[in-house]
């Protein structure tokens, strides 16, 4: 299957399900103990740019939207100074479009952006969304704090994915070191089914000397789990190469188990080279408590 721009990955009921998970079991982990994120005297000042969805109206200039004749409408941007800072990494590759029964592996991409933004909104932590895939990294969302921007980072991913996301493109030699202006927590969310995954995971080991990064892998065995299909050739399409092959259904019918194999070989390198890994499968059921309990936990260590 494939996504469509008029779709959206994760619902508002959904974003409104990850909340009320985050405030329960963070409640629980922090009852009473949880220090202010904060330090300093208050926001700092650092520029205009475009209005963005998510931004509060209080923080639009209006003199200077007026000269623009509000085309677009230009907001101050300040930044707080805080003792806590997430960047999140999401993969955006072609991939990411695949899946099966409605649920391409972009959707659990983007409910696990969401769910640990809006846990930083919760710690008032700075959240920000870096979106790589098999050559580019860029800086979609500069870190910021609030539930509204926490949003603003999901509906980018979202729109990247969706194809409704205009703007700059990102630079080819652009690394995930230099885009990371502080010291931050960095998970890394992605299928890894690109060729040389290898090359992904030593620039993670490297940053994870500086930053605090971990590697979310989504388990997509089931994106590959295709109907059945009488005995002959089916032409396959690989959206990452663009290259096309024939396979055999016996072939087709092992994709699934191939892929397991595969991101378990990815693990077992992200591992070797001193990354902690989580994974995550397509069941709702207990998707966002798996995140939120991972995040708590890791934090509670790095006290």
């Amino acid at each position: 299957m494939t996504t469509h721009a008029g779709e959206a990955l994760v619902s508002w009921a959904e974003i409104q399900d990850i909340e009320l998970v985050i405030v329960r079991r963070m409640r629980e982990y922090a009852s009473g103990a949880h220090p202010s994120m904060f330090q300093g005297s208050g926001h700092d000042f650092v520029g205009l740019r475009d209005w963005q969805a998510g931004d509060r109206l209080s923080s639009i200039d209006w003199a200077q939207s007026s000269l623009t004749n509000f085309s677009p409408i230009v907001t101050r941007e300040f930044e707080q100074q805080s003792s806590a800072r997430v960047v999140i990494v999401a993969d955006t590759s072609l991939s990411t479009r695949c899946g099966v029964d409605g649920v391409p592996i972009a959707t659990v991409i983007a409910r696990t952006v969401g769910t640990l933004a809006l846990a930083g909104a919760f710690f008032q932590d700075q959240v920000g969304l870096i979106m790589l895939d098999r050559r580019r990294r860029e800086l979609a969302v500069r870190p910021q704090i609030g539930k509204n921007h926490a949003i603003h980072c999901l509906d980018a991913y979202q729109d990247q994915v969706l194809g409704r996301r205009g703007g700059a493109e990102a630079r080819e030699d652009a690394t995930l070191d230099g885009l990371l202006r502080k010291t931050s927590l960095v998970p890394v969310i992605s299928d890894f089914l690109f060729n040389e995954p290898e090359v992904l995971l030593d620039e993670l080991a490297e940053l994870n000397a500086r930053h605090d990064v971990f590697v979310v892998m989504v388990d997509s065995a089931y994106a590959f789990d295709l109907p059945p299909a009488s005995a002959g050739w089916i032409e396959g399409y690989d959206v990452e190469t663009g290259r096309v092959q024939m396979l055999s259904v016996g072939e087709l019918h092992r994709l699934g188990a191939r892929v397991e194999t595969w991101q378990a070989d990815v693990e077992r390198a992200a591992q070797d080279r001193g990354l902690e890994v989580l994974r995550l499968g397509v069941d709702s059921e207990r998707f966002h408590e798996t995140v939120v309990e991972f995040l708590a936990s890791r934090r509670m260590r790095k006290r």
